[in-house]
């Protein structure tokens, strides 16, 4: 008998071999000769005929006690025609490092127990498992919507607690790495042990103490980011996406993916529900429910019964502010929760100490030599850095008038307000929340304890800092910079500005009856910001859906980007040129294009788009890659493909 084996790597295809008389089914992993040397690879399906006088090589031996389930083989080549990759890349992110199944000498997952917190849900939490719970055992996408700080992760523990007791699995997937120890604390919290956490940062030994566990059903719960869905569960029961809305589930680079919608596809392979979660959906999940292809329930009260904060709009048109960042009634309102013992948040979405860095004698800016970008200034490295390719560069540059240039800074980062902070409040403690300062796990820890103990009373954050953290003492936020400009080249800048603020906002009062949420602004009529204000997102997603359709965007359209990137900039404009030309040969696709990208050097390299758009549902990406890979393109170019893209950048 012949068996086609998948091999984890770069390729398009799978390999014939004798099954040598070995007791082979599915999915079974095999060690193969391949080329001088050996592979391990999975068993993708079976062929009784081959080409003659071809000489086909023999499966070395099976390796026992391992193999995947003929769902997760479906979905990986569903995910890679989908996604336009190999299935030999997506088949490496399931199975991972040979040492996972080779080494024997690592020990099990071990669960360590601690004492549980009683926890009692309130009459919503109830109807909201309830709810849920009404699936159990087949694909069904329901969506779980409240207010931040209503208890929705009380809720879908719940849900975990009953697919363990029926001795499942559940995946629960988080946007950011830095998330995962929040969660395993609250985990520990209402189960007694603590989970299994995936993500690129943990250590190899530990990737083979899970990866074993998961495969032997013996690890019931995985907490983890996006690389975590393609795991080889043996009794998967339920997935839960945190945080669905979040741009963090796009992976956009090697393999380019949208792990949310891939979730929802893994769950219909598995047969199994899935919940979505979140305080306001990303535009396609609304559009899924106003469509009823989606079931959702709603928490609107949060869970100790505290009011969401006030809000305050500060026009920095009348209070203005010179040579600083925050304006005397903002600091006026600071005080007095200060006063209270209360912690404060100033929030801007700027790393670093300043995004530019101009001469104020020649005019020359501080630019990355590889990427179109200017360099933003870290005071903490003393250097300036670029944010796509991690240049760094000291200030010092040779003036064209005369001496070295007189840099001036423009635009504040949280290193800016951080220093203004502390020479308006001097005598409280101030402390940066960023992924700056936070690279080593113990550093974060050491940051939360501090939050928690409240021996810190001002917070300086970014992004990074409205998802899914609970500080009891934070009751007063500042936006420094509210003005809903739609920056960067984003289709989903409204809607990411009203998750953003409402999550943001969500962070203050979980304990307490009186907390401020301050907007200083040049725009205050702005109608997405006061929208927001009077708690009217769910508009403001309606009024989103209609400009997207008079627009052709998604979710009523879909959207495929060819990036053509080369060292010479005539070369990608050629190169995208000429791939148009075959591309319009596919029916029921429109190809927009090519233009240079807004964001047009990264890494040295020059980047020209093409973009198609396809009506929704239309599924055309298996033409495309056979299209593409029939294709002589020069060595000089590169093409990579971002289906269903977030930003054009």
């Amino acid at each position: 008998m012949k068996a086609q084996v998948l091999l984890p790597k770069i390729f398009n295809f799978s390999f014939t071999y004798n099954s040598n008389n070995l007791s082979l089914k599915l999915g079974d992993l095999v060690e193969v000769p391949f080329g001088k040397g050996k592979e391990i690879g999975v068993v993708w399906k079976y062929k009784d005929k081959v080409l003659k006088n071809i000489k086909i090589k023999n499966i070395n031996k099976k390796i026992e006690k391992y193999s995947i389930n003929k769902s997760l083989i479906d979905f990986i080549d569903w995910f890679s025609t989908y996604n336009m990759v190999s299935p030999g890349l997506t088949l490496k992110m399931a199975i991972g490092n040979k040492d996972n199944y080779i080494k024997k000498i690592d020990p099990s997952f071990n669960e360590h127990k601690k004492n549980t917190k009683k926890y009692k849900l309130n009459n919503e939490q109830k109807k909201a498992f309830e709810y849920l719970n009404l699936v159990n055992n087949k694909f069904d996408v329901s969506v779980l919507l409240g207010t931040t700080g209503s208890g929705k992760t009380l809720v879908y523990f719940e849900r975990i607690k009953k697919i363990i007791d029926q001795n499942k699995q559940a995946l629960v997937l988080l946007p950011e790495i830095f998330l995962t120890n929040e969660f395993k604390s609250r985990f520990e919290d209402f189960f007694g042990y603590e989970p299994a956490i995936w993500h690129s940062k943990i250590t190899p030994k530990n990737k083979r103490i899970i990866w074993k566990g998961i495969i032997e059903n013996k690890i019931k719960l995985i907490v983890g980011a996006r690389s975590a869905l393609l795991l080889p569960f043996k009794r998967l029961g339920l997935i839960v996406v945190d945080e669905e809305h979040d741009v963090s589930y796009k992976q956009d680079e090697g393999v380019i993916y949208n792990a949310r919608d891939m979730a929802i596809a893994r769950a219909s392979f598995e047969k199994i529900p899935i919940h979505l979660v979140s305080s306001i959906p990303s535009i396609e999940t609304y559009n899924n429910i106003k469509n009823k292809k989606y079931r959702h329930v709603k928490i609107l009260k949060r869970f100790n019964d505290y009011p969401l904060p006030k809000s305050k709009i500060i026009n920095l048109n009348i209070n203005k502010i010179k040579d600083k960042f925050i304006s005397n009634e903002t600091i006026l309102h600071v005080k007095t929760f200060l006063k209270k013992k209360e912690q404060v948040l100033f929030f801007i979405n700027r790393r670093g100490f300043a995004p530019y860095l101009i001469c104020q004698k020649c005019g020359f800016k501080q630019t990355c030599l590889n990427c179109s970008m200017y360099l933003t200034f870290h005071k903490k490295k003393n250097k300036a850095i670029c944010h796509h390719c991690s240049l760094e560069k000291k200030i010092k540059n040779k003036c064209k008038e005369e001496g070295d240039c007189n840099f001036i800074m423009y635009g504040p980062g949280v290193e800016k307000i951080f220093d203004e902070v502390q020479n308006i409040f001097p005598n409280n403690k101030v402390q940066i929340f960023s992924s700056d300062y936070m690279k080593k796990k113990q550093q974060t820890k050491s940051l939360f304890n501090k939050i928690n103990n409240n021996e810190i009373d001002i917070l300086i954050g970014t992004q990074m800092i409205s998802k899914g953290f609970n500080f009891p003492k934070l009751n007063c936020i500042v936006v420094v910079d509210a003005d809903f400009s739609g920056r960067g080249y984003d289709l989903r800048s409204t809607e990411k500005n009203i998750q953003l603020y409402h999550q943001l906002s969500g962070r203050a009062g979980r304990f307490n009856s009186e907390s401020l949420i301050i907007y200083q602004t040049l725009t205050p009529e702005d109608s997405t910001l006061n929208e927001l204000i009077k708690n009217k997102s769910e508009q403001l997603l309606k009024m989103e859906l209609l400009t997207r359709k008079k627009n052709k965007l998604p979710p009523y359209v879909r959207l495929i980007a060819i990036i053509i990137s080369s060292n010479q900039h005539d070369l990608s404009i050629k190169g995208a040129k000429e791939i148009k030309i075959q591309l319009k040969k596919i029916n029921n696709i429109e190809v927009l294009g090519p233009v240079d990208s807004p964001l047009l050097k990264v890494k040295k390299k020059f980047r020209s788009r093409l973009l198609l758009r396809l009506k929704s549902g239309v599924m055309v990406q298996k033409k495309i890659t056979n299209l593409l890979n029939s294709l002589k393109i020069s060595s000089k170019i590169k093409l990579t493909v971002d289906v269903d893209p977030i930003n054009f950048s």
